[in-house]
């Protein structure tokens, strides 16, 4: 088993010390390829809707709202993927690598559990839900199938990806996370259209196809992932040498991640609210809400991978103690960030129409869905405050201020607005568009205050 120093060769890129040297380098080094992994996880969720997108209006709002629900399910192992990262980053930051491996043992004890809740839920839930919101027959017949597949195969799939993938960021490792994805993702292309339209002697699975192809891409991530993490090809070589179940170290993670968790799955809860709120102005207002979280995803790499890098920054330097570094490291990230979100802003204004023919070419689609991507602008502009900063403050462990403040942004402020804007102030489905702006408005200004304050740097993990 590793000892204390192995990683002080400087050997290769994962074997540098994030501690030492240039904050900026050290963020931009870490957060690059953060980014580009990110980019190709959304873009897998893209891609399901440009090709079932040729199906009709149906099939992609049933895969729009079905989404949410997968969304669901990532976000409860989001969070508990960063509390896993918050304590392996503390001890590689301490230099302690045994202590990383064990912690990252038992991160899998995690995944196990997370599998058999996740596949139990999706499956006997899916098609009672959707109906329970509203939507169209046909609608919940084609998302509860998808959800069955996303939920029923792909909950194994996607906890032991994540899991491997936080432990390799945790440790500094961002590179080889990457290359997996990238590899995976040429899979997953090609795959996914093959099983969505039939080609290539593959059934035609319509929107059923998009869920088996992310299923399948994802599980030789995952295979991939585990052969990197055992076999000594990433910084923190894993072995299960002195393996034992520690429920203590368990629960230091667990409590970490399910502030995280909670503060992800409300977020999914809302999406589903203001998926509801869509209903009744109609089939096309749910599929153009559908295609613009869509063109969303698409941003949301530069605040993923650039928080991400901070969080694992913060975690490393606080663990050595270096609060000073920690912060400033958060504060580029949300600096860098906020300055490319205003670069795709700018882009999304003047090309909204030809983005969204990407999706689906349907006139009253691409209508709605450029008006809705034209308000959303107001609040991208300040996304990466938030959200870098966010998880800024989770990659230390800190994650009950950032759970609050997504809760009250949401359940506070943008579903109350989504709610009375379209009938108070007559804005009709353009109201739950302002109401979403307004959240993230929230959320970015009390997230720098909170963080400004720098309780986080007392945290414990």
């Amino acid at each position: 088993m590793a000892e204390k120093g192995d990683f002080d060769t400087g050997a290769a890129p994962f074997e540098k010390d994030w501690t030492k040297g240039g904050i900026t380098r050290n963020l931009l080094s870490l957060g690059w390829p953060m980014m580009v992994t990110e980019g190709l996880y959304m873009i897998g969720i893209s891609i399901d809707m440009v090709w079932v997108g040729r199906l009709g209006v149906a099939p992609m709002a049933a895969i729009g709202v079905a989404g949410i629900f997968a969304g669901f399910q990532m976000m409860i192992m989001t969070g508990l993927g960063i509390g896993t990262r918050a304590v392996v980053a503390r001890f590689v930051g301490a230099g302690d690598i045994s202590g990383a491996n064990h912690a990252a043992q038992q991160a899998f004890i995690v995944s196990v559990i997370y599998t058999v809740v996740m596949a139990v839920l999706g499956i006997t839930l899916a098609e009672p839900i959707l109906t329970l919101m509203g939507f169209a027959p046909d609608v919940v017949a084609l998302g509860a199938d998808y959800m069955r597949i996303m939920f029923g195969y792909g909950s194994i799939t996607v906890a032991f990806w994540y899991m491997g993938y936080s432990i390799m960021q945790a440790s500094g490792d961002a590179m080889t996370p990457l290359w997996i994805i990238v590899f995976y993702r040429v899979l997953h292309v090609p795959l996914c259209y093959a099983l969505v339209l039939g080609a290539w002697g593959l059934p035609q699975m319509g929107s059923n196809g998009a869920a088996m192809a992310n299923v399948i891409s994802r599980g030789v991530g995952a295979v991939l992932v585990m052969v990197v993490l055992f076999g000594g090809r990433s910084r923190l070589r894993l072995t299960m040498r002195n393996f034992r179940v520690d429920f203590g170290m368990v629960w230091r993670m667990v409590k970490i991640g399910i502030p995280a968790s909670v503060m992800g799955v409300q977020r999914s809860l809302s999406m589903m609210v203001i998926a509801t709120l869509m209903a009744p102005f109609g089939t096309t207002a749910v599929a153009a809400h559908s295609v613009q979280q869509r063109v969303e995803m698409l941003l949301m790499p530069v605040n993923l991978g650039l928080g991400m890098a901070a969080g694992v920054l913060a975690g490393q330097n606080l663990g050595a103690e270096q609060p000073q570094r920690a912060e400033r490291s958060s504060w580029q990230a949300a600096g860098i960030s906020t300055a490319l979100m205003i670069i795709c802003s700018i882009a999304v204004l003047l090309l909204a129409e030809n983005i969204v023919r990407i999706f689906n070419s349907e006139p009253e689609v691409v209508s709605m869905t450029s008006t809705f991507l034209r308000i959303a602008v107001a609040g991208y502009v300040v996304l990466g405050i938030g959200n870098v900063l966010s998880q800024a403050l989770s990659g230390t462990g800190d994650t009950i201020p950032p759970m609050v403040i997504s809760l009250v942004a949401s359940w506070a402020v943008t579903l109350p607005l989504a709610y009375f804007l379209p009938r108070v102030m007559d804005l009709g489905v353009l109201g739950v568009r302002w109401g979403l702006v307004a959240g993230l408005l929230l959320q970015a200004v009390a997230s720098a205050v909170y963080f400004r304050l720098g309780r986080w740097k007392q945290k414990r993990v």
